[in-house]
């Protein structure tokens, strides 16, 4: 399976506390090999890039294969992995991690301005040619990234897709798919760090991130707000094949109080690194101004 959807059944799994993320831990072919595979593409990069003379921040290093691939590893095969599908709160940490905080850090490890320092004539034609290309350019617009980040989860836990990813692996898998694809749509081009299209004025970003935090609370909200009786369960019938009834909402209720709490909190600091990094932008902006005042001083005196 493609993102650490194995191991044993719900039925088998002991009752979930602290410790379960290290001891229900469940590492998967295809989420290992992803892993190994980017984190060791990423290395051999930084490496030519050493040999040749050229410094590579160690910063982004650690940021794309400390952090986001070592989120993603937590997300995918520890025993978040394993009770994804049997806690809904669990699923819901899973959620923000895959959605929200791995794009944020592989975004800062600026892979692709990597690939593009190191890669051969030929490939790196082509990676440009992608860059370039009308639908990287609609699917990177602002706009667009905006709107499927904000309207995805509503999509997704109000019809009848989020009950189908419980009872078909496929749909599961790609489901974790889903998350970190529209999360990097929404933050890769926010952030500015590699060359992708999309990007805008520090303005604008700081405005579609503000834009972004009454919908996590209208969200949180709505999934935390279970009638008496267990009207309006999500995927209620999954989850009361496993669990008591009030179990079931006290897990929605959870999940939807750890929805509203983390999405807030992660656009908030999403937003300061933004907030940094336009004073940063404002910075050199100066510093080059001042540097041009300069040789037009000097030339004068000349």
């Amino acid at each position: 399976m493609l993102l650490a959807h194995g191991g044993p059944g719900p039925d088998t799994l002991p009752a979930f506390g602290p410790w379960s993320v290290v001891t229900q831990s469940r590492p998967a072919l295809l989420p290992l090999l992803l892993v190994l595979v980017l984190g060791g593409l990423y290395l051999l990069g930084t490496v030519r890039l050493r040999r040749r003379g050229d410094a590579w921040p160690v910063g982004r290093t650690v940021s794309f294969v400390g952090l986001g691939l070592g989120t993603f590893a937590v997300a995918t095969m520890s025993g978040l992995g394993a009770y994804d599908d049997d806690l809904f709160s669990v699923h819901m940490v899973q959620h923000m991690l895959l959605a929200m905080v791995v794009p944020v850090f592989l975004a800062l490890g600026a892979p692709v301005t990597l690939a593009l320092r190191t890669l051969p004539h030929r490939p790196r034609a082509a990676l440009l040619t992608v860059l370039h290309s009308r639908p990287v350019a609609l699917l990177t617009f602002p706009a667009i990234g905006w709107l499927l980040f904000v309207g995805n989860p509503f999509a997704l836990y109000f019809s009848g897709w989020y009950a189908s990813t419980l009872d078909h692996a496929w749909l599961h898998d790609l489901l974790h798919v889903h998350f970190l694809a529209v999360g990097a749509l929404f933050f890769w081009p926010l952030l500015g760090v590699d060359p992708v299209p999309g990007k805008v004025g520090h303005p604008m970003r700081m405005l579609l991130v503000v834009a972004t935090l009454p919908f996590h609370a209208f969200l949180g909200i709505a999934i935390m707000s279970v009638p008496d009786g267990g009207q309006g369960l999500l995927a209620g019938a999954h989850y009361l094949r496993l669990h008591p009834l009030a179990e079931v909402v006290s897990q929605q209720q959870l999940g939807g109080g750890l929805l509203w709490a983390s999405g807030d909190l992660v656009g908030l600091l999403f937003l300061f690194t933004m907030l940094f990094q336009w004073m940063r932008a404002s910075e050199r902006e100066a510093a080059r101004e001042d540097r041009r005042l300069d040789r037009l001083e000097a030339a004068a005196r000349a």
